[in-house]
């Protein structure tokens, strides 16, 4: 818990010395440090920042994340701005001026909010390193203008963070030597972790969307001090500010998914696009997916929907002006969006623990909306509860659908070398319909839609290959025979998932078979015969298939009931899709679905259970009739016995007269562990009351047993008693190495899977033929993740004894 934010504090410090030590030597002819060198190790610190932050945010550190984040983006831009400035490609008077102030006057307003949070939330150390940071950079920003401020006004300010952060260093080394007995104030973080997980109960809080917000700022900022004045023009020094906050925005866009926050998740994704494209095409487009998501967003929180209004008026504002945003009009709503992000940073970063809070409207629509009968919003435990199994983040299908919307129209667009901003149709399609389509895809896997996370990955590739060949000069005048045979492929691949999706919806019918239209269209312009228009009809047809769809997944997410369906399957076959309803999918790493596993076998069910290999299906040893239904369920053949778990050599001690001392010995030395040991059949199994069960598990003669080394599975043991087992398949298939496997082969045949994601080990567990093990012999039925060298050394170890 302490070493993430040691390291973030630490390397805050680290960067903070090197600052002060460039700016104290700056009036010298040759600075100490270069400016190249300065660069790179300012952007290996920001990405040292970012990961700690990030990792140590997950454990509910709001403002500690908001402030790793944001040094991180500060010295990322810098960075980069330095190695262009060593470089020479910052050659002209004012240039490094001119690249810097946008970005040092957001990080001054930024950090300062920071600071003033922190210590109203008394967080006294990471408010002292975040307005000595912000006093640095309003010092430098004095500096670049005026010569009165010399460049040491600067360095003190950093130096001030190397203070503090030797402070902290301090504080941790004697809290460590002295086993916790001395803690100077400020660096006691279990105390911290304690109040912050008291704190942290009263519901799912999107941690990061004040970072998000900070980014909004940055980019903003490049347009807005143009228009202002305060810099001199627009040029590629102000490309990294932009480029940092658009990289960044898609790393809070997936963490606001990991946050459960769909909404606010989808608009960091719609923005990060406008940070890379700069809003060069689509802008009508793209207005009504913003005010759609407003109208959305305003129903959680009127606040952020109207901070989203800001979004719209940008579109349109540049949409109205020829040549984009070297215009004042879009440049003038830039001003007020950085006006109002900064203030919703305030309120967000404010709110997160606050007592009481800076209203924001959250239950006021709430209560309108309790008194409809037509809409009802959707509450409660299930609210981002996955198709199958489990899920660290909430879907992502409203911006792969947004994404195909845009990316739908963008490749229609014909890149003119001449235009000021024709370069920048690449990041349309590339990005938009690819880096965040495959986001969609992954996380819509991970939720356990297949055929959907096959569908986005494969449009994603196919957005990113033909935006960079036909806008990146790889496409010509001259087609070749390779980029159709490319193209079929992709049509073979795309025409199997709209057969598939004839299973799937209508709706998901219509968009898988109208992008075919456009991998069509692709083809026949590649051989020199599109007819004229109908890459345009293609395209028009896919994009509004996409808009509802969009349309749909907003509906579905926000409402109960299906105001907007996405359609019954065309095909309707029996057997497909049985297990959907019957069978419960419980996440393994709480409790209280382990008790409810062990409620449902002591009631005669069966289940699939993770285990410390692969996923196994287990009933309860004294239910024969669940051990029938496990045996029948897969198709047991007879030469594939199934075999007996128990927690531990207790549950056997009634009957450990019945075992001889070799054989006791080598059990008790063998497990727990992935070490099945087949032992002679005897009296030993009336004592776990299997009764009519035991003609099912193992042979006339003997019986495979094993206590598993997986804490789940022995905590279901112990609360079930010993349990049968078999691997999680019909007889003859591959081991099942995740939870969707066994949902697929047995959903339809089992009462509830065990969900923990994919096995540790894809190998099955060793087992050891014990017997004859009184004359000194072992034999393996199956060599599995255990050699067999490991086994025979912990014979040889029991026989010495």
């Amino acid at each position: 818990e302490s070493l993430h934010s040691s390291i973030a504090l630490l390397g805050i410090s680290a960067g903070s010395l090197l600052l002060a030590v460039h700016f104290y030597s700056l009036p010298r002819a040759a600075p100490l440090i270069p400016s190249t060198a300065l660069g790179v190790l300012l952007l290996i610190l920001s990405s040292l920042l970012a990961y700690a932050g990030i990792r140590r945010s997950l454990r509910n550190a709001s403002l500690f994340l908001s402030l790793c984040l944001t040094i991180s983006v500060f010295w990322c831009g810098y960075g980069v701005i330095c190695i262009l400035g060593g470089q020479g490609v910052l050659n002209d008077t004012g240039d490094s001026r001119n690249a810097l102030v946008p970005g040092l006057v957001t990080f001054t307003l930024a950090l300062l909010i920071i600071a003033v949070v922190g210590f109203l939330r008394r967080e006294v150390i990471l408010a002292m390193i975040a307005s000595a940071v912000s006093l640095a950079s309003a010092h430098e920003v004095a500096m670049r203008y005026s010569t009165a401020f010399v460049s040491s006004a600067v360095a003190c300010n950093y130096m001030i963070v190397c203070l503090v952060g030797g402070y902290f260093a301090l504080g941790r080394i004697l809290y460590f030597l002295t086993k916790e007995k001395i803690a100077l104030p400020g660096t006691d973080l279990a105390k911290k972790k304690t109040r912050e997980q008291i704190q942290s109960t009263g519901g799912s809080v999107n941690r990061f969307a004040a970072a998000g917000l900070i980014l909004n700022m940055l980019s903003a900022s490049v347009f807005g001090c143009r228009l202002l004045g305060v810099t001199g023009k627009l040029f590629i020094g102000q490309v990294p500010w932009l480029w940092a906050a658009g990289i960044y925005q898609i790393g809070i866009c997936i963490l606001s998914y990991r946050a459960m926050d769909v909404p606010m998740a989808t608009f960091f994704g719609f923005a990060s696009i406008l940070k890379f494209a700069g809003g060069y095409c689509l802008l009508v487009v793209f207005s009504i997916l913003f005010a759609v998501l407003a109208l959305f967003l305003a129903l959680k929180s009127p606040v952020d929907g109207l901070y989203l209004l800001f979004y719209v008026a940008y579109c349109i504002a540049l949409a109205c002006r020829p040549k984009g945003f070297f215009e004042g009009g879009p440049q003038g709503v830039d001003v007020a969006i950085f006006v109002a992000s900064a203030l919703m940073t305030l309120i967000h970063l404010y709110n997160v623990k606050a007592s009481a809070r800076i209203p924001t409207g959250q239950g006021a629509v709430k209560a309108l909306l309790a008194r409809s009968s037509f809409l009802k919003l959707r509450e409660g435990a299930d609210l981002h509860a996955p198709y199958l199994g489990y899920s660290k983040y909430a879907d992502a299908e409203v911006l792969g659908y947004a994404c195909s919307v845009l990316a739908s129209f963008a490749i229609t667009m014909t890149g003119d070398p001449q235009a000021p901003l024709a370069t920048v149709v690449i990041p349309w399609v590339v990005v938009a319909g690819g880096i965040l389509k495959l986001l969609g895809g992954s996380v819509a896997f991970a939720r356990g839609k297949t055929l959907e996370s096959s569908a986005f990955i494969l449009y994603a590739v196919m957005w990113i290959i033909w935006g960079l060949t036909r806008y990146g000069g790889l496409y010509g005048t001259t087609r070749s025979f390779h980029a159709a045979v490319g193209i079929i492929a992709f049509m073979l691949f795309n025409g199997f998932i709209v057969f598939c999706t004839l299973f799937l919806s209508i709706a998901w019918f219509f968009y898988s078979f109208t992008f075919l239209l456009i991998a069509v269209s692709f083809l026949l312009d590649a051989l020199h015969a599109l007819p004229a228009g109908y890459d345009l009809a293609a395209t028009l047809l896919f994009g509004l298939v996409s808009f509802y769809c969009f349309l749909s997944a907003l509906f579905s997410s926000t409402f109960e009931g299906s105001c907007l369906p996405m359609g019954r399957p065309i095909v309707q076959l029996s057997g497909v899709g049985g297990g959907m309803t019957k069978c419960l999918h419980l996440p393994a790493r709480k409790a209280s679905s382990v008790k409810r596993i062990a409620d449902i076998l002591k009631n005669g069910g069966t289940c699939g259970i993770p285990t410390d290999t692969v996923y196994v299906l287990v009933a309860a040893c004294n239910r024969p009739d669940a051990v029938e239904k496990a045996h029948q369920s897969k198709r047991q053949a007879q030469d594939r016995p199934m075999s007996l778990w128990i927690s531990s050599l207790k549950q056997l001690e009634p009957a450990k007269h019945l075992f001889t001392p070799v054989l006791w010995d080598f059990m008790e030395a063998a497990w727990p562990s992935p070490i099945s040991l087949v032992v002679p059949r005897g009296e030993w199994v009336d004592f776990l009351g299997m009764k009519d069960s035991a003609k099912y598990v193992g042979t006339p003669q003997s019986i495979a047993v094993r206590i598993p080394d997986c804490s789940v599975t022995t905590h279901l043991i112990d609360l079930v008693g010993p349990i049968v087992v078999t691997s999680a398949n019909p007889t003859g298939e591959a081991d099942t190495t995740h939870h969707n496997q066994v949902y697929a082969k047995l959903g339809d045949k089992v009462d509830a899977v065990l969900c923990d994601g994919p096995s540790p080990e894809n190998i099955a567990s060793t087992v050891v033929d014990c017997t004859k093990i009184d004359s000194g012999n072992i034999g393996f039925f199956r060599v599995g993740i255990i050699p067999k060298s490991q086994v025979l050394q912990v014979l040889e170890q029991v026989q010495k004894k």
